[in-house]
């Protein structure tokens, strides 16, 4: 089985008709629209001919991490927009039960507390909508401001209640308000500040049972461990850097297999979950292989020195134990 761990929704036209409003009208009207299901299913079997396409049998989805809009004032548009796109990935998933799982946006607002709408808004989404696990922007600021880091006690109560649901937390950084760094940018260092973040301040001695999936191949740590190892021996750390870095997971979504083949190094087999945000930033073909960058399945699989089981684990295990929410827990992982 090929199950992808990160992609995301994609939406009919009312739900952009709708941000237009939300955003114009600053959350006033500040009602949710009624979309028919023929324009839901419309989207969603157009996301189902495009897993097909490349072999994908389970798609885990989320919002579009960009379009979240966390700095955008009040913090109820943001509100708004998150329990919308929560809802029409529930229906997705009402409508392809064998071939989605959800995972919550959260409607994280600048430097809210998280006790006000996010945390409300987990809880709703796991115990009443099914959904699996959640994404986590590590700066709901989107460049305007100095948010606390990931080890910070301030995403405690987050962690807290992660643990209690049994849901892991995928680190995606949303939008970007500065014009020296796009998104694409901003969610490679945004993911590179969580990592050095989540290790240095000890949160897996305050949280063991906390699982978290950085996107995107771990944005630029897998790549610049000389540094981190060093470090880590001047601070006179008893864990190894590359020890501490086991404690957390990480997804595929790089599209070039020689960094792939050096996360997989790495951060270990074990580690690593397969995932291609398609459709995405990825879905552009390439001019050498003829594929589309995000199609990531024949990447995994022509990667010789990889076992029969390491790429089993890659492609379903590892995310079986990962989410344990999307599985029934008497499956066998083949």
């Amino acid at each position: 089985m090929i199950i992808d761990s990160h992609a995301h929704i994609v939406m009919p036209p009312e739900s952009f008709r709708f941000m237009a409003e939300l955003v114009g009208g600053r959350a006033n009207p500040n009602t949710l629209p009624k979309i028919p299901d023929a324009s839901v299913r419309k989207v969603a079997e157009e996301l189902v001919k495009s897993m097909d396409n490349v072999g994908t049998d389970i798609q885990f989805i989320s919002p579009r991490p960009y379009l979240q809009m966390h700095s955008v004032k009040p913090g109820r548009v943001t509100e708004l927009w998150t329990t919308h796109c929560n809802d029409l990935i529930a229906r997705f998933v009402e409508m392809f039960p064998d071939r989605f799982r959800g995972v919550a946006g959260l409607p994280q607002y600048m430097d809210e507390p998280l006790e006000l709408r996010v945390i409300p808004e987990l809880q709703r989404c796991v115990t009443q909508l099914g959904f699996v696990g959640c994404l986590i922007n590590p700066d709901p600021t989107e460049g305007l401001g100095d948010p606390p880091g990931l080890g910070d006690a301030f995403w405690h109560p987050l962690y807290k209640a992660m643990t209690e649901l049994d849901v892991p937390g995928l680190i995606h950084s949303a939008g970007s308000c500065s014009a020296r760094e796009s998104y694409t940018l901003k969610f490679i260092n945004e993911e590179s500040i969580a990592v050095v973040s989540l290790l240095g301040a000890k949160t897996f001695d305050t949280f063991p049972d906390l699982k978290i999936v950085v996107a995107h191949g771990g944005g630029a740590i897998p790549y610049q461990m000389g540094r981190f190892r060093s470090w880590n021996v001047r601070k006179g750390e008893k864990e190894t850097f590359d020890e501490q870095l086991r404690k957390l997971y990480f997804d595929t979504c790089n599209y070039s297999k020689e960094a792939i083949e050096l996360l997989l190094k790495v951060a270990g087999t074990d580690n690593v979950l397969f995932g291609t945000e398609k459709p995405g930033t990825g879905s552009s073909r390439d001019p050498i292989s003829g594929r589309d960058y995000d199609d990531m399945k024949p990447v995994i699989e022509s990667i010789e020195w990889l076992t029969d089981k390491q790429r089993t684990d890659i492609f379903e295990c590892n995310c079986r134990r990962v989410y344990p929410r999307a599985f029934r827990r008497d499956e066998d992982c083949r």
